[in-house]
Formats: C-alpha cells, structure tokens, sequence
C-alpha cells in the first residue's frame, strides 16, 4: 500500500547550518509554522529574538511567527508530518542522538548531499535501516543549490525524488517560490548518489586548480567525472536514468567551478600546499567530499567499478599520496 502526503501535512527541519536556513526560507513562505530544531544555544535564542542565524546567512529574516525553533527534537518531530533533514551528514547520528519519537509514521526528506561515515550508506539508506521507515516515506531535495543563493533569490532548480512521484510533487510544492523551478523524480539511488559522488569531483577541481592547472584540462577532468559517476550508477544500481539532467550532471558542474563550492575550495588549498589536516581546520564548514571520498572507494570495494578519479582523490585525502604527482599520474587515465 502506498504512502500519501496530506495536502496539510506539517513541516520540520533538523540543523542550523546555511542548507538548512535557506530550507526553513523557503518553507516559511509557505506554511504557517515551520518546526525548526536547533541544538546551538546561540543561534536559537537569535532565532526566537530576533528571527535570525547569526552564524549561517545571517542577513536572512524570519517571520518569528511562522518559525518554530526548538532545542527538543522529539518536540519538533512530533509535531511534524514531513522531517526534512538539513545537517551535515557527519554529524547526522549526533543530531539524532536524542530522538525517542518513532519515524515510521512521517515521510522523511533528506536534503543532505552527503554519506554516513563509518557505516558507508547513504542518508536515505541510514534512515531505513535504523529507524525502519519504508522507502516509500523516503525522499530527496536536491539539484544545483548553494544556500546563498537560494536565499537570495536566485534562480534555482530543485528536485524532488521519491519512489512515487505523486508523493514528490506535494514535497516540491512545500518549496515551492518565484525563484524555485521544480522537477521531480523517482531515482531515490541514483541521485542521491551523485550528489555524494560530485563532491569528490569538485575536490579533484579543487586541486588541479590549486596545483594551476588550466581551463582546458579541467574540462577533460570535469567531463571524464560526469562519466565515472554515470558509471558507477549504471553499474552498481541500473535503472533507465538521464545522467544529463540537473540533478546529476548539473549538481556535479556548480559543486565543480562555484564559489560557493566548500569542497572545491578545501580541494584548492590542497592543491596550494595545504597538509589535508591543516586544510580540514581551515574550512569554516563541513566539505561532504573528504567523508564521500573514504565511503565510496569502501562501497566499490563491492562492485570494483573503474573509478580513477575518485581513486586519485581517496589517496591524496587518506594515504599522504603527494597531489602534484597523483594528479600528473590521473591526467595519463582521462580520454
């Protein structure tokens, strides 16, 4: 029997970081209170005061009466229909650490672009194992999205991905605006996938900018990763999916050349002579792709799909591999 969103159904997002703000953003425009856990005591009394994140977007403003941040997660998710998760995935089982409230009967959303460390499964994969809930009460909220700039108003394109695609419509129009054009999916691997896989690109960019290589061969390298995503999804999970549309390719090209992109730049100041512990503690936010990194080349372990890339990649992070010679070496494996 399938799940259906009620037309009404309440809203709830979990973190407080950029992401997340610019999703309570979009929420609160459209429904009349918008649960919103918080565990830092700083940004939530900003919030409750002031109907502001102090720390991420800050000149983002709240209508306090359509925000309901709380440091008590059973509260929020009790109170919700639909949890959408907005913390960085590292730190995703600490965030749900305290929670009692079952899951099993909301539809979860996952906005987070990132892989479980430790347990090498994805974000959706994570929440149907441990807290049991169906994949058909699973989604995503993806595509080409820096927070900046969906919080200000620029054109965005978003998908939502659920295993019926009746169910990802009533999602996207919980986000929808002027400025958001939505697309809908039901590729819940796949694409969640590629939002993993497109932060390790983005730190391979990062690094051969950094080491000063050009334009030109950063599309070859840019070109060459649009394919070993497609094939490491083709391989390990086929389905009859358009890696060309923006969820896929057009994730993997913004996380690639913006700058807004956290994982091109940690994979820049590598690229610049930064020890990997020494760039780690620069960035000011979590790069998804160092995490992604370790956990796909575990995943592939599996399906020992030829991933060169992401390979480099691993090796630079975790194996002291010098990147100026791994990456002279990676350029001899890209066509």
């Amino acid at each position: 029997m399938e799940y259906k969103i009620g037309k009404e159904a309440r809203c709830a997002v979990i973190g407080y970081g950029s992401w997340a703000t610019a999703i309570v953003g979009l929420l609160a425009a459209n429904e009349t209170r918008v649960g919103w856990y918080v565990r830092n005591p700083e940004v939530l009394e900003a919030l409750r005061t002031e109907g502001r994140n102090p720390r991420y977007l800050s000149d983002a403003e709240f209508d306090r009466e359509r925000i309901a941040p709380t440091d008590d997660l059973n509260e929020a998710v009790r109170e919700a229909d639909i949890v959408v998760l907005a913390a960085p995935s590292a730190y995703l089982k600490d965030f749900l650490a305290p929670l009692t409230e079952p899951l099993t009967d909301k539809f979860i959303v996952s906005a987070i672009k990132g892989i479980i460390p430790g347990d090498y499964t994805t974000v959706v994969e994570y929440i149907h194992d441990h807290y049991g809930v169906p994949y058909k009460q699973l989604g995503l909220l993806t595509g080409p999205s820096h927070a900046e700039e969906v919080s200000r108003g620029k054109l965005t394109y978003l998908t939502a991905v659920c295993t019926d695609l009746e169910n990802a419509r009533e999602i996207g129009k919980k986000f929808a605006a002027p400025h958001i054009q939505l697309s809908y999916a039901t590729d819940l691997y796949g694409i969640e996938y590629a939002a993993i896989l497109k932060n390790i690109y983005a730190l391979a960019v990062g690094i051969a900018v950094g080491l000063g290589y050009g334009d030109n061969f950063l599309a070859v390298l840019i070109a060459n990763s649009a394919g070993e995503m497609k094939r490491f999804l083709d391989e390990s999970y086929p389905d009859a999916r358009d890696t060309l549309v923006s969820a896929y390719v057009g994730d993997l090209l913004v996380t690639c050349y913006s700058v807004h992109s956290r994982n091109r730049r940690l994979g820049l100041l590598i690229g610049h002579g930064c020890t990997v512990k020494s760039a780690l503690n620069e960035m000011t936010m979590v790069a998804e792709g160092y995490f992604a990194a370790d956990c796909i080349r575990h995943i592939n372990t599996r399906h020992r799909i030829e991933m060169p890339i992401a390979e480099t990649v691993y090796k630079i992070l975790y194996e002291k591999a010098p990147a100026r010679r791994s990456m002279k070496e990676l350029t001899t494996k890209l066509i």
